[in-house]
């Protein structure tokens, strides 16, 4: 097998090729510094190592192996078997619409949503765009893909955190739990948390990894509150690895198995450590964080991401409860039929609206706020459009 190396030659660069370690060709390259004969000797190796014939699986490989170390690889792994039971064998070129389609039909039919589809095929893109970008094919295809269904807008309200954390047996998914809703972290940074980044002291808790290679989502550094504390040194008392979320002194890997769990155990339907992140936002949106900061907890790069999701919470907690205890006046069983205007009933409740106050109060619904009007003593709740 040929063995290539980039050498000095003649005031210049050259690439030399190997064979059984007795060199038996070289060329001179165009380039003049190191760096650019670094990268025109690359780009002339991945030429003459292309297969006359790449295939879907060997472009698969090669990305995964690129990606190595990243979640991406990770992720891909799990979908190999699938995906190039179908692909593997084709050429960028032999990909059309139609074998994207058969490829979403046959997922479907053994039970595969459409977002799994949907995703698997994105990376069958990417891979296919990564190696057009490195030479090793001339154009990637395109990836017909179904259509993206709608993001999933679960989040927990309090009373059902209280009651997954009550169900929740295991120390370990307790305190994911716990720091998932206070941080709002993504579940792989808590679970490379380690404890060297929780300042105790300062209340933070680091969330970036320093030693992860290549690219990471944005991880943020973030506050440490009273529930999130309390939590962490009770943990530390029984610490037995570096890291935070630990069974049996290992690195836990997953706990969707035990969120699961807990979810049953609670009475709750689909939670999952996503839902917890979202949970962490939704309440911070609702208690009036401002965007900004609220995408600096997620690891947002721009707060246009975090306003087309969390926008529609912002302020919600103050307006349900000026909501609530506007209802909570009105609520009597003894409403008076007609009362005049501007008068109250013996019981306290508010005079019934007026035709012209419910037409008004119908275009106003709309907007999304809680308006108030009404006579001397009237006050009209109106549900925001959330």
């Amino acid at each position: 097998m040929s063995e290539y190396r980039l050498q000095r030659f003649r005031r210049g660069w050259a690439i030399a090729r190997y064979l059984g370690g007795k060199r038996v060709e070289r060329r001179q390259l165009a380039a003049t510094s190191s760096g650019a004969a670094a990268s025109e000797f690359h780009r002339i190796v991945a030429e003459v190592s292309r297969p006359d014939r790449m295939t879907v699986e060997m472009i698969w490989d090669a990305y995964r192996q690129d990606r190595d170390g990243r979640p991406i690889a990770t992720t891909m792994g799990f979908e190999r078997k699938a995906v190039l039971a179908h692909f593997g064998d084709m050429t960028p070129d032999d990909i059309t619409d139609e074998t994207c389609r058969a490829y979403a039909r046959h997922r479907r039919s053994v039970g595969r949503k459409d977002g799994t589809v949907w995703t698997e095929l994105g990376h069958l893109r990417t891979a296919l765009k990564w190696a057009e970008r490195t030479k090793r094919i001339a154009q990637a295809s395109h990836i017909e893909r179904p259509q993206k269904p709608p993001a999933k807008d679960r989040y927990l309200t309090r009373e059902e955190a209280e009651v997954l954390l009550d169900a929740t047996l295991m120390p370990h998914i307790r305190l994911f739990v716990i720091l998932a809703i206070t941080t709002a972290a993504r579940a792989s940074a808590l679970l490379d948390l380690t404890w060297d980044r929780c300042d105790m002291e300062r209340r933070l808790i680091h969330l970036g990894n320093p030693d992860a290679k290549g690219r990471r989502k944005g991880r943020a550094t973030v506050p440490m509150n009273d529930t999130a504390r309390a939590a962490l040194a009770e943990a530390k008392m029984g610490a037995r690895s570096p890291f935070v979320i630990e069974w049996a002194g290992a690195k836990v890997g997953k706990v969707r198995k035990g969120i699961e769990s807990a979810t049953r155990r609670a009475g709750l339907e689909n939670v999952s450590p996503h839902v917890l992140r979202h949970t962490a936002a939704v309440w911070m949106a609702e208690s009036g964080t401002p965007m900004s900061e609220i995408a600096q907890y997620l690891g947002h790069t721009s707060t246009a991401v975090t306003e087309r999701v969390y926008a529609r919470f912002a302020g919600l907690s103050a307006r349900r409860r000026e909501l609530t205890g506007v209802w909570e006046y009105a609520e009597c069983s003894q409403v008076q039929r007609n009362p005049r205007p501007g008068r109250e009933c013996a019981q306290g409740i508010l005079r019934p609206c007026t035709r012209r106050e419910q037409a008004w109060t119908k275009r106003v619904a709309n907007q999304g706020h809680f308006v108030h009007t009404g006579g001397v003593t009237g006050s009209i709740p109106v549900a925001p459009t959330i």
